[in-house]
């Protein structure tokens, strides 16, 4: 992927325009971590790049952002610009193209993601990268509490990039987000949550579970209960503990594990019945929270009589005809009495034995 960048990037330099990788993939590549996310800078204008790339598309052409499909492979390009004035914590007012790759720079947030790429691979540290890289040290560009009061997400991303590269926080950007971090309730739940979901799916989570509670984050985000996570990996059991459905944003799928996932955490996830129930799944998460190992729920689970109602060796139809009676109500309480008595191996998941059970309990006895 590398060298199709470095391909993308030399054609904008052959039309005689400066254009470099930046950021996160150049920290990662000197890391040797591998990474796939790679952003363009360029003093090129965005009709410039719709010029040199004829399949470009500009979806944010205020922002200087132009979207090229190069080898089959999608980029991000922006041009180098200066953003002025910033709308509710999080946006900029206006930006104004500029020609400088230095003045470029500078707007950016943390200095480990200041790195530049030219089109022969050779390195660019304009602002120190390299040694806070070497220190495993996040660091604002600049003033920090200037950077957080204009963008009050990058607070987030400063958590993030500790918790994924686990580094430390220097210490005038430690003070800056105790100083700002009342400005996260001016950001949407929807990017909020975008964020922590790349939190709480770090190899590193604790990590960021502990970053967050030294600087009170979990108040200003409204995740009061994230003290309480401490055995799970699972993104959806962190955020069920979290208990915070109401307020962000969860499809319904997501909303539906959530309250199964609560709703077990208080039972035997090695029980038939709440296996059956509930399912493997959502047993193997609440389970993972209480601490217990996963391969006894997983063997609990395949050793199941039957995992499904239609598993059962009788059906709807069988029971009308054995009762003698119309189509009613009557059908699903029979139903769930044979699945609880095969479930616990009560009775087994015979035809003859289910149908004599049912002749035997509710025909002869008359109880329905």
């Amino acid at each position: 992927m590398l060298n199709d960048a470095l391909k993308l990037i030399t054609r904008i330099t052959d039309a005689g325009f400066d254009a470099y990788i930046v950021g996160g993939f150049v920290r990662d590549y000197i890391m040797g971590i591998e990474s796939n996310d790679i952003d363009v800078n360029t003093n090129a204008k965005p009709k410039d790049l719709i010029n040199i790339f004829e399949d470009g598309i500009i979806p944010q052409e205020d922002y200087g952002a132009v979207t090229v499909l190069f080898n089959n492979i999608r980029y991000e390009i922006m041009t180098y610009r200066k953003e002025i004035g910033y709308i509710s914590n999080r946006k900029p007012d206006r930006i104004e193209y500029i020609d400088d790759l230095y003045e470029d720079i500078i707007r950016r947030d943390f200095t480990v993601n200041s790195l530049c790429m030219d089109k022969n691979g050779n390195i660019i540290d304009l602002l120190g990268a390299r040694k806070d890289i070497d220190n495993h040290l996040i660091k604002c560009i600049g003033d920090p509490d200037q950077k957080f009061s204009e963008d009050a997400f990058r607070i987030l991303r400063a958590i993030r990039f500790a918790t994924v590269l686990d580094f430390d926080i220097d210490e005038d950007t430690s003070k800056a987000i105790m100083n700002q971090k009342h400005l996260l309730k001016n950001l949407s739940y929807y990017r909020k949550k975008e964020e922590l979901d790349k939190i709480f799916t770090s190899t590193n989570v604790s990590r960021g579970i502990e970053l967050l509670l030294k600087y009170g984050l979990d108040k200003e985000l409204e995740i009061e209960n994230l003290n309480k996570v401490t055995n799970t990996n699972s993104l959806i059991g962190i955020w069920a503990i979290l208990n915070v459905e109401e307020k962000y944003p969860f499809t319904g799928n997501e909303k539906s594990l959530i309250k199964d996932i609560n709703a077990v955490l208080d039972k035997n996830n090695l029980d038939p019945g709440n296996l059956y129930k509930y399912g493997l799944y959502v047993n193997s998460v609440a389970g993972e929270i209480k601490g217990i190992d996963k391969k006894r729920i997983s063997s609990s689970y395949q050793d199941l009589a039957i995992k499904s109602r239609n598993e059962l060796s009788i059906s709807a139809k069988d029971i009308i005809n054995i009762m003698n009676k119309k189509p009613g109500p009557y059908i699903n309480e029979i139903m769930s009495d044979i699945e609880y008595n095969v479930l616990y191996r009560k009775l087994k998941n015979n035809k003859d034995d289910i149908c004599n059970y049912i002749d035997n309990k509710y025909k002869k006895n008359k109880s329905l």
